[in-house]
């Protein structure tokens, strides 16, 4: 099968090439994202590979149809970026990786969580300037804080395990409860008494109609004063500028996020000699008590090697006619 491979990074042609998979199909690399303005890159080819912020909407789906293009393979497990509607209209194929590595972004919310709570960023640029001082540097215990987790999918479930290690209560919202997780120690409650009680809450769910600005001002005031809020699973989960006024006034007292509502035309690139032009992202770097990683959460040896091996093995099962196990289905 002919791909045409966009927003490509050298990881991405890395481990790619080296899929055994590769074996049969062919990939032409793109670095620009795919939108309505760029899908004419897609011409003459069988499939389109996607990530997290190329734009695959109507009318980029319309395009690609009558270019006789027939999948789209997400390189990712979220696929709020695709209009899934039109796809299904079009009788365009979408295939995801929904399981490449939960440990990858599970133990990267716990990378931010100490970072946050430990100050080890802020500790480190002292050092690298010659100050040893520890003034203002204070953390807390994680051992019997309450840990609110929303969403105990595979992702929030090897998260939850993690916190259960550390000696934390954990307390979580699902809309499908996990007995597994409770026979280990996990109580599921409602999502308010989560917001209410949680020291720190983090988010594990995917971005749909129900739950974008799952966190919002409404909610924020529910939440603990200082609690910690982290977010590895998309921006749109929260509502940023509320996020930023819970920050003003103390509400929120620790927000570390890897994603971002606007990161699209911000992340995976090098905008270090540019004006910042996104106000809220100025904003936001602006206070001492935010981290902010640019969408690295996935970002491991092992993830990468899953991400080529099921993408690829998402298009050979296509080709071949085969059942697909990783097809994501338009719902009304």
């Amino acid at each position: 099968m002919k791909i045409a491979f966009f927003s490509a990074k050298s990881y991405d042609r890395e481990y790619f090439n080296a899929c055994p998979e590769l074996i049969r199909h062919s990939i032409s690399y793109f670095e620009v994202q795919l939108t309505a303005q760029t899908v004419n890159l897609a011409q003459g080819f069988d499939a389109v590979c996607v990530f997290v912020n190329d734009v695959v909407d109507r009318q980029t789906i319309e395009s690609l149809t009558a270019m006789n293009v027939k999948v789209t393979a997400l390189r990712c497990a979220g696929f709020n970026n695709v209009d899934m509607e039109a796809a299904d209209e079009s009788g365009m194929t979408v295939v995801r990786v929904p399981a490449y590595s939960p440990q990858s972004v599970a133990e990267h919310a716990v990378a931010m969580i100490l970072t946050l709570n430990r100050k080890t960023h802020r500790a480190y640029n002292r050092v690298r300037e010659g100050n040893f001082s520890i003034e203002n540097l204070t953390g807390f215990n994680l051992y019997n804080k309450t840990v609110g987790v929303i969403g105990t999918g595979l992702i929030g479930a090897s998260f939850c395990e993690i916190m259960l290690g550390f000696g934390c209560k954990v307390i979580a919202f699902d809309i499908t409860e996990s007995d597994a997780l409770k026979a280990k120690g996990v109580v599921y409650s409602s999502i308010d008494t989560v917001l209410n009680t949680s020291d720190i809450i983090s988010l594990h769910c995917p971005l749909n109609v129900h739950t974008a600005h799952l966190i919002d001002a409404r909610r924020i005031s529910k939440m603990k004063k200082g609690v910690m809020l982290i977010n590895t699973s998309r921006g749109g989960l929260i509502h940023t500028r509320d996020a930023i006024e819970g920050l003003k006034k103390g509400r929120i007292g620790y927000l570390g996020i890897d994603v971002y509502e606007q990161e699209a035309g911000l992340f995976f690139k090098d905008q270090s000699e540019l004006v910042m032009q996104d106000d809220v992202m100025a904003r936001l770097v602006s206070f001492p008590n935010v981290l902010i990683t640019g969408h690295m959460g996935f970002f491991t040896k092992e993830a990468l090697e899953e991400i080529a091996n099921i993408t690829l093995q998402n298009l050979t099962d296509v080709e071949n006619g085969s059942t697909l196990k990783n097809k994501v289905s338009y719902t009304r």
